[in-house]
């Protein structure tokens, strides 16, 4: 097939990309405030409910883990267009849901088919660009998609408020039928076939030659234990903000817009960075940051009882390395291997990402007290682990 003709700079397909990329966010974000209106609605469990959530990422994991080497075998615009079918089919499957077990299937399915729009739009602009471009791109991508992650809770709400909480997934609908049409059109081929991977067992074994590869688990594991570090956060904070130190939930909400700002500023001053300076230089400044904002909070939790404006302060500097770090790492990840393989990058480290991101969410939920301890130890392992990982991304030197 013809490769994709567009230049470079094409603020449009960045905007598209930036959309598939939001699939993820926006159907876990505008779904939080309506879990309460959904349970009574259905005469379901809240438990039952929360699970939703769970299995979504659940699946949105696994679909990512496999939609990656698929599209290196058979090419990205196939598998993506597929996968936005099944998205789209489970999403009306949502709308008209009767009770918790077919809302609950309906999002595992969401979740399955929505991982092929955020896995595969980085693959493709790996197929676009150069390392140090596509470092940049996927800067102004995430950029988009905080905005959208900022916005996705409040809009959420108000639909829920005004029109009931269905109408949140006929926006998503609506939003992802717009999206899938725009790709349509603009969206070609960006992996020829005489580029793709010969053989289906080869795209899947493709995971083993990117594990055998010390800097590829660097990457993986720098930008993975930072997202697992936000995780933590974003599970935790709600109790440690309101419980803990007492903040309105009106003040909690204005301190979580802040470290999307910080993210939204700092993937924006790396997207200008880049330009001139190398990735690797972004991620190692991204790892120092993680670890030494982490520490601090440790520290000054370790000596006396913590503020809670030291915490906001930890914490600005830490979720706001996330983007930058998760830019840089996937576009340095991909440069090491073939064109052919960059979905199977992709996908295994989004997929390792949100693993890790759910699996120190779990661990911290366990807590039973509102204490930011569990949080701050937890953040602060993170913090070393993203930093050591770091290290082992480093090129080995070169005997003369």
């Amino acid at each position: 097939m013809r490769q994709i003709q567009t230049a470079p700079q094409s603020a449009g397909l960045i905007i598209i990309l930036a959309a598939l990329v939001a699939f993820g966010p926006l159907s876990i974000d505008m779904y939080l405030p309506s879990l309460t209106m959904i349970t009574d609605d259905l005469g379901a469990d809240i438990r039952e409910i929360k699970q939703t959530i769970t299995f979504f990422l659940v699946g949105f994991s696994v679909g990512m883990f496999f939609y990656g080497p698929l599209s290196d075998r058979f090419g990205r615009r196939k598998l993506l267009f597929t996968g936005m079918i099944v998205y789209i089919v489970a999403t009306i499957g949502c709308i008209f849901a009767a009770s918790g077990t077919e809302l609950f299937i309906a999002r595992l399915a969401q979740a399955l088919g929505g991982a092929s729009a955020s896995v595969l739009a980085r693959a493709i602009v790996r197929d676009l660009y150069s390392v140090q471009d596509s470092a940049r791109i996927l800067s102004w991508m995430h950029t988009i998609t905080m905005i959208a992650t900022l916005i996705a809770p409040i809009l959420g709400s108000y639909l829920a408020d005004f029109f009931g909480w269905r109408s949140i997934f006929i926006f998503l609908l609506i939003f992802a039928g717009l999206t899938a049409l725009v790709s349509l059109i603009n969206i070609k081929e960006t992996l020829p076939e005489e580029a793709r991977i010969e053989s289906l067992p080869q795209a899947l074994t493709s995971y083993f030659e990117i594990l055998k590869n010390r800097r590829a688990i660097g990457y993986i594991g720098c930008m993975g234990m930072a997202f697992a570090g936000m995780f933590v956060y974003i599970t935790a904070s709600p109790f440690v903000y309101i419980e803990h130190f007492g903040v309105t939930s009106q003040h909690y909400a204005l301190l979580f817009g802040l470290n999307i700002f910080s993210i939204m500023a700092m993937t924006i001053f790396n997207a200008r960075q880049v330009r001139t300076l190398d990735p690797q230089k972004m991620i190692a400044f991204g790892a120092t940051t993680v670890l030494g904002s982490s520490l601090f909070m440790l520290v000054v939790h370790l000596m006396i009882d913590i503020p809670l404006s030291l915490v906001v302060l930890g914490l600005f500097f830490f979720v706001g390395m996330t983007g930058l770090l998760s830019a840089n790492c996937i576009a340095k990840l991909m440069g090491l291997f073939p064109k052919k393989q960059a979905g199977a990058a992709a996908g295994l480290a989004v997929s390792v990402q949100f693993g890790l991101g759910g699996l120190l969410s779990f661990i911290v939920s366990q807590s039973k007290s509102a204490s930011p301890a569990a949080m701050i130890y937890l953040i602060a392992c993170a913090g070393l682990l993203s930093f050591l990982a770091m290290m082992m991304t480093k090129e080995p030197a070169t005997s003369n």
